[in-house]
């Protein structure tokens, strides 16, 4: 990611990747917070119908693989039918734990980013891929943000987490370690496991959402699988094209809380000295955690 607080900045930088044919969304009805409406009515039959094949593909590859917490929360959202209206999310989560849901038109600042989550707002972009990208995607859609991201915002402990990240990430701005944070959101919140006492499970939403890797990251022997060590990720380098080659695990969303809870300040400039390690590296003394068998 890279840091732009400038709205001028971003949207020049957003006009050159439209040109490529590389970004969707419209970002000319965006305030100042670069939030949109929804617009629900202007969603097609074909688009709720795309909605319905990819929650119905992923909800089969849920059990056994996906952390119970998960399951139990999509299932509060009720969201099978079609492309869920974001209202009626919101009054859920804020009964819940204090969360509302933000429309956006698409990828907003990371400052923009930072400010939502720090004050318990998730930004869900509004656009669905299309039925071509059905198994792959560049940039994030509804379906990868609602359905990978916003169960967990039902529970207490994972949302306090996010919250604290978003005011950790407005920090990491003004201290020039953004690339940190980058790679602990990346490991955790997009592509985190937790050991549970009946193996291994997925809470990230990018594998969430995802139709192979759900089954890759828990049963493949080719990628690394390691207990979560905050300044480890942070030295880690990630793929954005390919399955990851390493995923880190926690055992609980009280640790990943209590882990990212201390002032990350020295250990920023700790990494700063140190070269990043590769996304496949394996450490003197680390584990490399056993895959679960295959499921039926």
């Amino acid at each position: 990611m890279n840091t732009v607080v400038d709205k001028a900045a971003f949207l020049q930088t957003l006009a050159e990747k439209s040109d490529s044919g590389s970004l969707r969304g419209d970002y000319s009805q965006a305030d100042e917070r670069y939030v949109v409406r929804q617009h629900w009515q202007a969603y097609t039959p074909q688009q709720h119908a795309l909605w319905r094949r990819l929650y119905q593909r992923q909800a089969r590859l849920l059990p056994g693989r996906a952390c119970d917490l998960f399951i139990e929360s999509l299932a509060r959202l009720n969201a099978g039918d079609g492309i869920p209206r974001f209202e009626q999310a919101t009054d859920a989560l804020r009964k819940a734990t204090g969360w509302e849901l933000v429309a956006v038109p698409g990828l907003v600042p990371e400052l923009t980013f930072f400010e939502h989550l720090a004050n318990r707002r998730f930004p869900v972009t509004v656009w669905l891929r299309e039925p071509h990208e059905f198994d792959y995607i560049v940039e994030p859609d509804v379906f990868h943000d609602f359905f990978g991201h916003v169960p967990l915002l039902f529970d207490p402990v994972f949302a306090e987490h996010l919250q604290e990240y978003g005011k950790g990430g407005l920090k990491a701005l003004r201290l020039d370690a953004l690339s940190c944070l980058a790679r602990l959101y990346w490991y955790t919140i997009e592509f985190g496991l937790m050991q549970t006492e009946q193996g291994l499970r997925v809470y990230g939403a990018g594998i969430l959402s995802s139709g192979g890797e759900i089954e890759h990251c828990l049963t493949s022997p080719a990628p690394r699988r390691i207990a979560l060590d905050v300044e480890r990720v942070m030295r880690t380098q990630y793929k954005i094209d390919s399955y990851q080659e390493t995923y880190f695990v926690i055992r609980d969303f009280r640790q990943l809380f209590d882990d990212t809870a201390p002032d990350f300040t020295p250990m920023y400039e700790r990494i700063r000295r140190q070269p990043a390690l590769p996304a496949n590296a394996l450490l003197p003394g680390e584990a490399d955690l056993p895959p679960n068998p295959p499921a039926d």
